[in-house]
């Protein structure tokens, strides 16, 4: 399998760390931190418009022209632009908003919540009664860059590659087109079993304008689905070989690639065949987008905080901890808070920590507020307790916690664990884990994180990588990955539903699950509540939850998220999206 650097729709660098020793967080005024007057914002489930039509509503006083900067600190950003691989939060976000097309999308509704529409689709798509087969009627006036009509054969030829495991091991293919297409557990794809234009795949198929997928399973959130961008068209054959169209896809969306440095920069402009009428969600109100990638954060901090003409039209996509107050001084309203769904987790392998008591202990040694400020995080804003893997204003999810009370830092417990364990000072239990050494965030964090760790009884081998610690984690094959028995993994799902929590992290062999955990008892339980009745399928992901993490204790949840973006004075609009937690890319525009 290839290595990838994938990060999870969510999904983030896990960074690890302790604040300084006296806990006292001030910022470079010496100020408190934390005073700003926010709290963590509980996300609200996305709602459905599936009669919305294009073009999208205009934005109030919004204007066209200019270029937009957006800094990404700590982020590579996009890992591929090969629209049915793309699988980091990040990247997406981009890509989905700006370039690439798919069946439905997300707009921002009134009240700044997501909202599932069209996109390629004239609707959400119908469905038979236990949803085994889903059909899309495409659009008529969508096109390529080029000017070329955007054909259903080619929807379906797009969605078609996402079967290819192989070459697309961490894609949302991987993850859910093989799970839920029906036949697609004997079907290699089309670049691994030599059948370049699907002909052999039955699960799909083309009548006039429609594309029809049949299912192995009911799958009722096949609409939501839709919205990730391997659910959209590719040309076919050669003109989308993966070793080429990673870097240089044809756009459909409003922008199109003028050039990209992986890692380093994206810039975006104009795609001129774009027809406004033709979409529900998306503007083209900015020139040319300027994505600088990876970027130092105490940097970006002191552009966006200047005031200075590079600060002007730009955005940042987070903002360093002791930088909050005085950005909420001097930033007001374009210091946007943005509430998502996502979780980050520590995931010790299933296969390897085998004792319970081990986990437990683990979840104890997080020095889970310090940590967050040391990330960069603000407790009680960006960061909040996890208890339960499904988040807040998730429908379905149960109120508990896996010991009966919040697990908060307390390496005192975590040492009286490990001794019923059998492991005290003399035999410390060892922890073998890697960090990011190229992200000084995260190398001075791993410091930190080992000493909290190794105060809790536990030995620490830390590994340093010079790229995101992905790149190791989702690679089976992989020398590194194989010798550790700590991960992690930052996930948002793509709808607000249990089975776009669980499954992907819990699932044996999901792409993410990265603590190899394997039940077959939990993956049957997973396939029966597919089969229950829609009204009953939200609470059994709760319970199916609540009886997993406190049997089993197979992940750690260490918070969940809300995110901080910086607006410069000349950027429009300056407003989140809720589907995927960053900046609202579709909807901006630059103030002459």
């Amino acid at each position: 399998m290839r290595r990838r650097e994938a990060a999870a729709a969510l999904a983030g660098v896990v960074v690890l760390a302790l604040a300084a020793c006296d806990g006292r967080v001030t910022d470079r005024h010496g100020r408190g931190a934390f005073d700003g007057g926010r709290a963590y914002d509980v996300p609200v489930a996305a709602t459905q418009d599936p009669g919305r039509q294009g073009p999208a509503p205009d934005v109030p006083g919004a204007v066209r022209g200019g270029t937009l900067t957006v800094y990404l600190p700590g982020a590579p950003g996009l890992n591929t632009l090969d629209p049915t691989e793309g699988w980091s939060a990040p990247g997406n976000a981009i890509q989905q908003a700006l370039v690439s097309r798919s069946l439905t999308q997300y707009a921002r509704g009134d009240d700044g919540q997501p909202v599932l529409v069209p996109d390629l689709a004239t609707d959400l798509g119908s469905h038979n009664e236990d949803f085994t087969r889903w059909t899309f009627t495409i659009r008529d006036d969508a096109t390529w860059e080029d000017g070329s009509p955007v054909t259903p054969e080619e929807v379906a030829f797009g969605i078609c590659r996402s079967l290819d495991a192989e070459v697309f091991p961490a894609g949302p293919g991987a993850e859910y087109a093989t799970t839920y297409f029906a036949g697609a557990d004997e079907y290699d794809g089309p670049y691994t079993g030599d059948d370049p234009l699907c002909r052999d795949y039955p699960g799909i198929a083309v009548s006039g304008q429609d594309v029809t997928i049949e299912m192995s399973r009911p799958f009722p959130d096949m609409a939501y689905l839709g919205s990730v961008m391997a659910m959209g068209p590719a040309p076919l054959g050669d003109a989308s070989d993966p070793a080429t169209y990673s870097r240089r896809p044809l756009s459909n969306g409003p922008y199109k690639v003028a050039s990209w440095e992986p890692g380093e920069r994206l810039v975006l402009v104009r795609n001129d065949a774009w027809d406004a009428g033709s979409d529900p969600a998306r503007h083209q109100y900015v020139d040319r987008f300027v994505f600088e990638l990876d970027q130092d954060q105490a940097k970006v901090d002191e552009i966006m905080l200047s005031g200075s003409s590079n600060s002007e039209a730009a955005v940042s996509t987070s903002l360093a901890a002791d930088r909050y107050v005085e950005a909420e001084e001097s930033l007001g309203d374009r210091l946007v808070q943005q509430s998502t769904q996502c979780l980050t987790t520590l995931t010790p392998d299933y296969t390897k920590i085998t004792d319970l008591r081990v986990r437990k202990a683990l979840a104890y040694a997080y020095p889970y507020e310090d940590a967050w400020i040391a990330g960069g995080e603000v407790p009680g804003v960006t960061r909040v307790p996890a208890g339960p893997v499904m988040p807040p204003g998730m429908t379905g999810r149960q109120e508990f916690q896996v010991d009966g009370r919040q697990i908060t830092y307390d390496p005192a417990k975590a040492r009286a664990l490990l001794a019923e364990a059998g492991y005290d000072a003399d035999r410390p239990y060892p922890i073998t884990m890697v960090y990011n050494a190229l992200d000084p965030l995260a190398r001075d964090a791993q410091s930190q994180v080992t000493a909290g760790f190794e105060a809790s009884g536990f030995e620490v081998r830390a590994i340093p990588l010079q790229s995101s610690p992905y790149s190791v984690w989702l690679d089976p094959d992989d020398k590194v990955n194989r010798a550790l028995n700590l991960r992690g993994v930052n996930w948002c799902p793509l709808w607000p539903t249990g089975s776009a929590m669980l499954p992907p992290l819990l699932r044996s062999g999901a792409a993410f699950n990265t603590a190899h955990f394997d039940e077959p008892a939990v993956d049957a339980a997973m396939d029966a509540i597919a089969s229950l009745p829609i009204e009953d399928q939200a609470a059994a992901w709760g319970a199916l939850d609540e009886s997993v993490m406190t049997e089993q204790f197979p992940v750690i949840p260490t918070g969940y998220v809300n995110r901080l973006f910086a607006f410069g004075s000349r950027v429009g609009n300056p407003t989140g999206d809720g589907s995927l937690g960053t900046p609202n890319y579709r909807d901006l525009y630059v103030v002459p």
